[in-house]
This record gives C-alpha cells, sequence and structure tokens, in this order.
C-alpha cells in the first residue's frame, strides 16, 4: 500500500517537471502528506496546474465521506472491476507528485523506511480521482493511489508500492483512451532506478511535518 509520502521540491522545480504554470492555491513543502489532508495532484482536466484534493476517493455515490478514509489506494490489478474505482479509472484519472513514500518493514515492530528515486528528483505515482457532493450541496473533490506488486527493492520492506509512472508515460495515463495501453502502465517501478533508507519514528504521526522527517535515521538521531 501506500500510505503516506512527501513533496519537498521546489515549486520552481515541479512546474518544470511537470510543465506547470502554478495555481491559485499557494503551494507548501510537505515532509508527511497523510490521508484526509488536501494534497496536490494534477488532474487530466486541468493537467497545467496543481489542484489540492482530499486524499481518499469518496465515490459520487457514498452516502458518507468516511467511506473515503477506507479508499486511499485502489489495487491495479482490481481497478478496472471494482465498483468504488472504475469509472474514476475509465475517464478521472491524475497524478499525484512526489519525491518520496513511506513504507513500514515488520522487524520486531514497525521500522519505517523511506524511498526515492536515486536521483532524487520528483516524480509522478498514478491516482484518480472523484467528486462528491455532500449533503450541504458542497463538492468534495478527492483522489486514490494505485498501487501494484513491490519491486526488487521494495520486497524485503513491503509487498506492495505505488504505482510511480515513467515520465514519457504521464500524459498517456492523464490522456490516453486505450484501455490496454493504460492498463500496461500499472506496474512496478524499475527498481535500479531507486533507492531506501531508514527513517526516524517521527513520520508515524501525521502531525510531525518538518525537515526532520526526511532525513536518513543517522543523521536525524
Amino acid at each position: 500500500m501506500c500510505g503516506r509520502f512527501s513533496l519537498t521540491s521546489s515549486e520552481a522545480i515541479l512546474n518544470e517537471r511537470f510543465r506547470l504554470a502554478g495555481g491559485a492555491v499557494p503551494y507548501v513543502a510537505r515532509y508527511n502528506c497523510a490521508p484526509t489532508q488536501n494534497l496536490a495532484v494534477i488532474t487530466n482536466d486541468e493537467p497545467g496546474c496543481l489542484q489540492f484534493f482530499r486524499w481518499g476517493l469518496i465515490p459520487f455515490w457514498a452516502k458518507d465521506e468516511k467511506i473515503g478514509n477506507k479508499m486511499i489506494n485502489a489495487r491495479a490489478e482490481s481497478i478496472a472491476e471494482k465498483p468504488s474505482f472504475r469509472n474514476a479509472f475509465r475517464s478521472r484519472r491524475c497524478l499525484v507528485p512526489a519525491d518520496g513514500f513511506y513504507e513500514w518493514k515488520s522487524d520486531n515492530g514497525k521500522i519505517p523506511y523511506r524511498i526515492t528515486l536515486k536521483s532524487n528528483e520528483p516524480f509522478a505515482m498514478a491516482g484518480i480521482w472523484e467528486t462528491w457532493k455532500s449533503p450541504s450541496g458542497s463538492n468534495i473533490h478527492s483522489f486514490s493511489i494505485i498501487t501494484t506488486a513491490a519491486n526488487a527493492l521494495m520486497q524485503p520492506i513491503h509487498e506492495r508500492m505505488p504505482v510511480i509512472l515513467p515520465p514519457e508515460a504521464e500524459e498517456t495515463w492523464l490522456s490516453g483512451n486505450n484501455a490496454e495501453e493504460i492498463r500496461a502502465l500499472l506496474k512496478p517501478y524499475d527498481p535500479d532506478l531507486m533507492q531506501a533508507y531508514q527513517v526516524s519514528k517521527l513520520v508515524n504521526s501525521p502531525r510531525n511535518d518538518n525537515p526532520a522527517i526526511i532525513l536518513p535515521l543517522e543523521t536525524s538521531a
């Protein structure tokens, strides 16, 4: 699964990397992005700017927004069939920018790791988004991150990982209409391009959102 990530790159770097024009909402670096928070996404509807959607997809047919708390991830293997995700998969896809994600290894307790590209550059996780109308009539935009089987780097840490899209596949993910071509993108990322290191248990609490979160354990200790 993917239950935490970071997006600490500067707005200028993100604008260049994802060809963005900038957004109306002020951008702030985030070191410990967590479910239910409003976080940056790039949607197929507005690919030229960052928007801020709630993490935890709320299906349009839901009666209660709390269902989104259980839908932070969508499995690649079943996303096209699951009633909660299939409509969004067909027509409401997004990029979830990040420069690292966290996972916990079970080894005499839960040991947190941060996983990044070796280049330390930002990347895009594959996501889907939805709009839900609340009983009060307001619209809540939400998203889910798609996960797949772990690659060789991730396997000693966890059995799942987010789908990371190669840069050349991002446009296809957002605007493609060939179902087989799109599904083919939902695979583990090249482990040779990634790295993982242990971090402080400060990351365990979403209240902790500062640069100390992303430091290697021996540095932050």
